[in-house]
Parts: C-alpha cells; structure tokens; sequence
C-alpha cells in the first residue's frame, strides 16, 4: 500500500535524462525538490540538448547509449516520444541501469512486453510515469475503496475532455500511429485509464467508436468513447478527446453502494457517502488541469513518483508503478482502438 510506503523518504540519487522537451523539465523541477542529480543528457537535437545541460548543469552527450552506460548514473530517465522505449531498456539492462520511461509505456502491447521481459532478464528495475496515482485524491480513494468505504462499487467513468491548438498538432509524428501510438486516448486519457485500473481493478470486456481527424489534421483519434465492463462487474465509460474548445477539467466519477466520489483534475472535488464516518476526505475545489495547456500540472505527484522508484532502485523493489502495471493500461488502451477498428467488443 502506499500509505506504507517510504516514498517521502529522500535518497539522493543520479539520474540520466533520454529527450529534453517539454515535459523533461517537469522533471528536473521535481528532482532539485527532492534532491535527485541529473548527471547526463542527450536529445536527438544536440542544441536543444546542450541548452538542457546549461540550464540543469549536467554533461550534454551525443547518443542515448552513452547515457545508459554511463558511470555516474543510478538510473535512466526517459522522456521521448513512445517510440522509443525498448532501443534504451535493451542498453541499460546490459549494463545494470535502472530505467523509467514516460507514459504511455510504449505504442503497442508487444513492445510493452518486450520491455518488461528485457528488464526482467536483466534483474533491473523499470518503471512507468504515472504520476496521478500519486495525488492526495488517488491515495485517499485508493485507501477508502479498499476500506468498504463506497461499498460495491457500480460504476466507474473518466472523462477527458480536453482542448489542444493546431499548433500542438503542426508536427506530423504528433497524433501519428507510428510514434505516439494514437491521439488522446494513449496520450491523454492514458493516465485516467491508469488510475481507474489502480483504484476498481481490470476490465473484462469493453467496446468502443472513435472519429478520426475529428477536428485536427492527424491521423488517429481527436474524439473516443468506450463503454466498459470491469471484471468486479462494475461497469462505466471513458470518454476522451482534444477536440472540446476551450478544454475542460478531467473527471473521474466512482458510485459505489454507499455513495459517490468525483475527482476533477488532480483534487477530489466530492465525497457524497452516506452515514460516512471514516478518515474526512481531502475535498478541494482549486484544482489543476492540463486540459488546455499540457505543462499545467502540479510537480508534488511526481515528485512523490521519484522517490518511490529510487527507493525501488536503492532496495531493488517494485515501484508502484511497475512495467506490468503500465502495460495493464496500454492493455485497455489498445482494447479501445482494436474495438474502434473492427466494430466489435473486445474481452480479456
């Protein structure tokens, strides 16, 4: 459980950074909170790299092999797109180098295992940023479901109704099957689909539509909606999109027997249980979204994720967040595409 876990705990470590866009800086903003190094870095584009290295004082290398063997790193940060995530395991697994990789885990279920697999045989630990699970909101739900506290839950909903620019699709690999994987559902929604997982449990059957090039110019899906039935018998929908100007604050809604809990962006904005009498629930109404800006998102979750993986690096332990539990939300991820290719449900 994570309430027993030693998360706050800070155990310097040093980290090697793989892609230095966006959300890499997030990144390095939680690691001088915690008091992780980044010793190394490289990106595919040397400047952008090298203003990287100036910014966070560290050595700008050329090739993401030398980041993965290199002396002074305890483990490997990956913030690429999800096309790149095996070449770096394959590397850091031969040389003892602990690994995380950015959500998605990868484009497509075969890599994804492919990945676990690698790092398996190569005894280091791999693990997946999924930093939601790490939210007061997703600790104290996860406690309370677990505690009865809902009761049988009924239904569980995510709804992910965000708004990116053209600008944000003026790149051709953005939204592409090839790099990303697909469009919102893989690339937003993901984390959604990760925590209604973590906190109701898997999915036995699903069926799902999409509308491809919906609004943008991509090839996947801009707009997705999927019905699903968890294995618990719980059932519920997840609805995504990029396409709702001017973009919303993602929900989730959990009903249960004894009540109803909503989460909207990263707070959790209800607690409706009748005759309730446990632990008060952290209700909050300021939230932050990233539902029209991808960078507006609080750092204490993934602050809190880095120091549950580097305590799994210190002790050689499971994260939280293992390569298995990411592949778990790939899983219902590519259940919705294939169920929006073929017009028919899929089962697990």
């Amino acid at each position: 459980m994570l309430e027993n876990s030693s998360f706050l705990e800070v155990l310097p470590l040093r980290v090697g950074m793989i892609g230095t866009g966006a959300i890499s800086h997030k990144h390095a903003q939680a690691y001088k909170n915690i008091g992780y190094r980044i010793t190394v870095c490289t990106d595919v584009f040397p400047e952008a790299g090298k203003r990287f290295a100036d910014q966070y004082g560290c050595e700008f290398v050329p090739t993401y092999e030398e980041v993965c063997s290199h002396p002074d790193v305890d483990y490997v940060d990956v913030c690429t797109f999800p096309d790149f995530r095996l070449q770096p395991i394959e590397i850091a697994a031969k040389n003892g180098k602990a690994i995380q990789v950015q959500k998605p885990i990868s484009t497509n279920v075969e890599t994804a295992r492919k990945m676990i697999e690698t790092a398996k045989a190569g005894a280091v630990v791999l693990g997946v940023v999924s930093q939601h699970r790490f939210d007061d909101s997703t600790i104290f739900v996860k406690k309370a479901i677990e505690g009865g506290r809902l009761g049988k839950i009924l239904q569980a909903d995510a709804y992910v109704k965000w708004w990116r620019s053209e600008a944000y699709y003026s790149r051709s690999i953005k939204g592409s099957w090839a790099v990303e994987g697909g469009g919102a559902l893989i690339n937003q929604a993901v984390h959604q689909v990760d925590v209604l997982g973590y906190l109701v449990g898997g999915v036995a059957e699903l069926y799902g539509q999409w509308q491809l090039a919906a609004r943008h110019k991509i090839e996947s899906e801009d707009v997705v909606n999927a019905l699903l039935k968890y294995k618990s018998g719980a059932t519920g929908v997840i609805q995504a999109s990029t396409a709702f100007w001017p973009g919303y604050s993602e929900r989730i809604e959990i009903h249960g027997t004894k009540g109803t809990c909503i989460f909207t962006g990263d707070k959790l904005t209800t607690w409706d249980v009748d005759g309730d009498e446990g632990e008060p629930a952290p209700v909050e109404k300021e939230v932050m979204s990233g539902s029209s800006d991808p960078m507006a998102i609080p750092l204490t979750p993934f602050e809190r994720q880095f120091l549950d993986f580097g305590n799994a690096v210190k002790n050689n332990t499971t994260p939280l967040v293992s390569g298995e539990e990411g592949l778990k939300a790939l899983e219902i991820v590519a259940g919705v595409y294939e169920s929006c290719r073929s017009g028919l449900p899929v089962k697990f």
